[in-house]
């Protein structure tokens, strides 16, 4: 934020401080996610970074990690790249589609004990994750689901329902309920009420809601 131009010398100083000690935080937080990026493209059997590395020279550089995980057949880090984001990805359809129901149940005037139902939903967020994760498995292994992809996808969607939950019922804070009656009062069935009045004003919070759940999984 700009200084206005009478801003005393004092207050100037402090604030160009501030800034700069944000940045060395920002830097010294940051900096090692980024040694990281060239090793990455080591063509060594091991990961590290080797003389030829550091002189810069071609044939030390290579895209062998990057080809093995995406079409290596015995690498375990790529089998289990390509395991996580499927389960992410099913974690997060379903964690999107039981979130944005239950928000939308939350929202109804008619919904009663609305303040015990929130906390139960977002629970998982608040109880410590080894008490949850405990939880969570001994009732998938109850069910015979344990080790198994169903069994961890269902974990992962009570994790990441929370999230949808918060942010659609956000959304829905403002949403004018009158909308919904006068779509109704002309005609329409509550499906198609839903898809083409209700959903396109609340996708901004189901998007959020789904980044968080997949980032969570």
């Amino acid at each position: 934020m700009a200084l206005h131009s009478h801003t005393e010398l004092r207050y100037r100083i402090w604030h160009y401080a501030y800034l700069l000690i944000c940045t060395a935080v920002f830097v010294f937080l940051i900096a090692p996610l980024f040694v990281i990026i060239p090793l990455s493209f080591n063509a060594e059997q091991y990961i590290h970074f080797s003389d030829d590395m550091l002189s810069l020279k071609p044939e030390a550089f290579s895209l062998r990690w990057y080809e093995d995980m995406v079409y290596g057949t015995k690498n375990p880090w790529g089998l289990a790249v390509r395991n996580s984001l499927m389960i992410a990805f099913f974690s997060t359809i379903g964690a999107t589609i039981l979130g944005t129901l239950a928000a939308l149940g939350l929202s109804s005037r008619f919904m009663p004990y609305k303040a015990l139902v929130m906390s139960v939903l977002i629970s998982p967020m608040v109880v410590p994750l080894i008490i949850s994760g405990s939880a969570i498995f001994f009732f998938i292994a109850k069910i015979g689901l344990a080790s198994t992809f169903p069994g961890i996808i269902l974990a992962h969607i009570v994790l990441g329902t929370p999230f949808v939950v918060i942010t659609v019922t956000a959304t829905l804070t403002g949403f004018d309920q009158s909308i919904t009656r006068a779509a109704t009062s002309l005609g329409s069935t509550p499906v198609n009420t839903f898809f083409k009045v209700i959903l396109p004003l609340i996708l901004p919070g189901i998007i959020s809601g789904a980044l968080f759940a997949f980032v969570t999984s």
